[in-house]
């Protein structure tokens, strides 16, 4: 490249002062590279060779360079390096003509890797540092620049489970900076140190690459409580073991490091051993025996032993230990008896199935395990209604055999027994009184299905009808009943109304007997169980007149005859009456005054139409007159009634063959006469009489005809 500079003379006039030469070159050519010409492509030749070189000081030209001065040619002396020099200048004088000031430019060449100022970098991160938490990582350098200088950091490898990973920025100092961010979640006791080879990679193609290696070291936090090698530490110590006798060796580990994985061991004194029967050793462990034993008093202590850590913040973790006390045999079993109920007291539903838990017992023998196991229980009563079960012959449950129902048998006496094997065996027995609960598993029952009640028609609202009444076999909340009407306004249900707590129906508001002569009434009890269980009962109400007017016969006197081998069920007459007032005051009932008359039940009358009919058979030698008290009875609130009498005559018919009977008028009623003529006559008149009774009542007897028209029999 060739231009001018220009610079003004004292006149202001603008002259030419010299040409400037600009060549460019890579850097690392041969030596003896042609650069270029100094006068080539000049645009006059008063600036050619030969001429006079005058290096720039400190240009480098002189070291660097090799300048023809006859042609102008310019090479290179050596291998040039643009990271050492970026370029050189010097000024070419020609013996005329103007100046030229020559500026050489390197360029730069993809000939330097990246390097890291260590090749290996030592950090460190506690094991609980966050995810995205960065640390500065030292930074390569390239002496290239441009698209020759970094671009990028790459992990190569070291990076388990990706936990990490690079993030880089470049400044106004083009350095790309690195950081190193946590990725994952660390685990000191998973994975304690990583080393990670990162490289930085230029842009060149192929790019040129620079490694380091960063060793991370996880620091320790106390994240781990201590682990014991078994939950659970069983051991069997007789009672008389001397004291400090050794029983077992408890033992922990602890993951982490240093003071945090150091452990001590202790007896957690506020939930076991409060006695301090047991000791520990601190630091091996072992639990050895402090105080005497006694297995009638405990025979298993359970110890709560706490394993700690030694860091900042102690961590702890606890097992527990069983020791088992042995002894020898010298006492009688004992019955612990366990309620299984919800407040645990001797009480199970009558709802309870067959199987159904109803206690549990624990057969305890201050002897050795061995003995007792084999303790014979038996329970006794209960009428085959509860049974008696066991897997091991030490805990027994008592179970639910049969079906249970309150309301028959509401509690059961239970007797347990147990016997153990020992020579002579003992004995202990328990006595459990046991309730049966109840359960909402009956409905409230009417005393009647249908009730019968009667208004006056001219009542007030408010005007009682009719309490009813239900009972509820169970017990408590479950027999509580409430009472309600069923809407039924077809029945005219909504004219009354019922207490709720005492049953007792009133008028709601004023009825009307032309409207409805007998609205029924559904009245329901629920009681308070849950669910609630109901019944129903029907009220028929019967709404009166004012009943001021008695029954009246057609006739008062009845007079009727009939023939004695009439058949039974034969209506032979009917009784009338009538009333005058309204509605069900004139249906009246009929009915035979048995105090009065009939005790016998010869006769029958049906109670609605009057009709009266035979009822056993008549006969006319052993009553030929029957008078019956017919009485007629209304319906109303206050019933009213009157009577009547039928006269019944029967008529003989002959069924019977005549008979002789004499009967001795003698004064002592043997067959004699005196001689007197007044006895004669009395014996006379005495026959005249009877046979003329026997004529008068043949003459009486005349068919009836409500006999021939035979009406329906009374039902």
């Amino acid at each position: 490249m060739i231009y001018n500079e220009y610079k003004s003379n004292s006149n202001n006039n603008i002259v030419l002062a010299e040409y400037v030469r600009e060549m460019d070159v890579s850097e690392g050519v041969s030596v003896g590279y042609p650069i270029g010409y100094i006068g080539e492509h000049l645009p006059g030749v008063d600036s050619g060779p030969p001429y006079l070189i005058v290096p720039v000081p400190g240009s480098g030209v002189d070291t660097d360079l090799t300048i023809d001065h006859s042609t102008g040619e310019i090479r290179t002396k050596v291998r040039l390096d643009r990271e050492t020099r970026a370029s050189y200048n010097l000024v070419a004088i020609p013996l005329s003509g103007e100046n030229v000031r020559v500026l050489v430019r390197v360029h730069d060449e993809n000939d330097n890797a990246p390097t890291f100022p260590m090749s290996v970098m030592k950090i460190e991160f506690p094991e609980n540092t966050p995810r995205d938490v960065k640390k500065t990582l030292h930074p390569a350098r390239d002496l290239d620049i441009g698209r020759y200088n970094i671009q990028r950091y790459n992990i190569v490898s070291g990076n388990i489970n990706n936990e990490f990973r690079l993030s880089s920025h470049r400044e106004r100092d083009g350095v790309l900076y690195l950081d190193l961010q946590i990725n994952g979640l660390l685990d000191r006791e998973t994975t304690p140190f990583y080393s990670l080879v990162i490289e930085a990679l230029d842009g060149g193609s192929p790019p040129l690459r620079g490694q380091m290696t960063v060793n991370i070291t996880l620091q320790d936090v106390n994240d781990n409580q201590p682990i014991f090698n078994q939950s659970r530490y069983l051991a069997t110590i007789p009672e008389n073991a001397t004291l400090g006798t050794a029983v077992l060796q408890v033992y922990a580990t602890d993951a982490d490091a240093d003071d945090n994985g150091l452990i001590e061991y202790a007896i957690n004194r506020r939930q076991s051993d409060r006695e301090q029967m047991f000791r520990i050793d601190a630091q091996s462990g072992w639990i050895a025996i402090n105080k005497p034993l006694d297995f009638e008093t405990k025979e298993l202590h359970e110890l709560v032993v706490v394993a700690k850590d030694h860091g900042e913040t102690p961590l702890e973790t606890a097992a527990f230990v069983s020791i088992s006390v042995t002894d020898i045999n010298d006492n009688q079993p004992t019955i612990n008896v366990i309620f299984l109920s919800d407040d645990a007291t001797p009480k199970i539903s009558e709802s309870a199935q067959p199987g159904e838990f109803v206690a549990r017992i624990s057969v305890n023998d201050p002897d050795l395990k061995t003995e007792y196991s084999n303790v014979n229980v038996t329970l006794n009563g209960g009428e085959g209604h509860f049974g008696l079960t066991t897997r091991d012959n030490i805990i027994y449950l008592v179970i639910v055999n049969m079906t249970l129902d309150r309301e028959l048998i509401p509690n059961y006496t239970l007797s347990v027994v147990a016997t153990d094997n020992g020579s002579p065996p003992l004995h202990a027995s328990k006595t459990i009184y046991l309730r049966v609960t109840d359960i909402n598993d009956n409905a409230p029952e009417f005393d009647r299905e249908v009730y019968q009640a009667n208004v006056m028609e001219i009542s007030e609202p408010g005007t009682s009808v009719l309490q009813v009444y239900a009972y509820d076999r169970d017990e408590g909340n479950n027999s509580a009943i409430i009472y309600s009407l069923m809407d039924t306004p077809e029945t005219h249900s909504d004219w009354f109304q019922i207490k709720p707590n005492t049953g007792l129906i009133t008028t709601r508001t004023y009825i009307d007997c032309e409207t409805e002569p007998v609205p029924q009434i559904i009245v329901i009890a629920y009681d308070n169980g849950h669910p609630p269980l109901s019944s129903t009962a029907t009220v028929l109400v019967t709404i009166h007149d004012v009943n001021d007017n008695e029954p009246i016969f057609d006739n008062s006197f009845y007079n009727i005859t009939v023939v004695e081998n009439e058949p039974l069920r034969r209506c032979f007459v009917k009784t009338f009456s009538s009333k005058t007032n309204n509605n069900n005051h004139e249906y009246n009932e009929y009915a035979i005054n048995r105090r009065q008359s009939d005790r016998e039940q010869t006769f029958r009358i049906d109670a609605q139409s009057g009709w009266i009919a035979i009822n056993k058979p008549l006969d006319f030698e052993t009553k030929e007159l029957h008078e019956l008290v017919v009485v007629a009875k209304d319906h109303g609130e206050t019933p009213l009634e009157t009577a009547a009498f039928v006269s019944i005559s029967v008529t003989d018919v002959n069924d019977n063959q005549p008979t002789i009977n004499v009967i001795f008028l003698s004064d002592d009623a043997t067959p004699k006469i005196s001689e007197s003529a007044a006895a004669a006559t009395k014996f006379c008149n005495n026959v005249v009489l009877r046979f003329n009774q026997i004529r008068v009542i043949w003459q009486q007897t005349q068919p009836c005809n409500l006999i021939n028209s035979q009406p329906p029999p009374p039902r």
